[in-house]
């Protein structure tokens, strides 16, 4: 399966996304694609890539958050595949209010189960598919940031965009 691959410049450093048929695969701020397709599920692993100078609605929906509207983001298909826990959180991720950021007991709870706190950070730490899927906006519940694969500084960032 051939996906396009696209490298986007934004405030917080190079963005790489990885789509097929119109939806994101993997996502983050790296120029490295490798850094990405290690989180894409084994079934949806693209074999190649052609690099692409625009990706259409999903370019403009990085340009429209970067703009101050994080709306279109939470529009842009994404593929990605695991149990139905996890599957439902990260739906669930894409429901988070920008700028209201919740806790991991919060994000258990409104995934399903309220005692699945670790679940819930599993959800976010295999997310592929960043800023589409807003695993930033899940906190601690003593209000620090937690883990972000790309960075504290890159979460921070994001997190500030959305509160202003």
């Amino acid at each position: 399966m051939k996906a396009q691959l696209l490298l986007m410049s934004t405030p917080d450093g190079p963005f790489t996304i990885i789509a097929r048929d119109g939806m994101v695969l993997a996502s983050g701020w790296t120029t490295d694609p490798g850094d990405l397709t290690g989180q894409i599920n084994p079934g949806l692993r693209p074999a190649e890539f052609e690099v692409v100078a625009d990706l259409g609605p999903i370019s403009q929906a990085v340009e429209a958050f970067y703009a101050g509207d994080p709306v279109p983001a939470m529009n842009v298909p994404v593929m990605q595949k695991s149990g139905p826990f996890r599957a439902r959180a990260w739906d669930v991720l894409r429901t988070v209010r920008p700028g209201f950021p919740v806790t991991y007991s919060q994000y258990a709870e409104l995934s399903g189960n309220p005692k699945a706190v670790r679940a819930a950070a599993s959800a976010c730490a295999f997310n592929a598919a960043a800023l589409f899927v807003p695993c930033h906006r899940v906190i601690r519940t003593d209000g620090s940031l937690g883990g972000f694969r790309w960075g504290m500084a890159i979460k921070e960032s994001l997190l500030a965009r959305e509160a202003s």
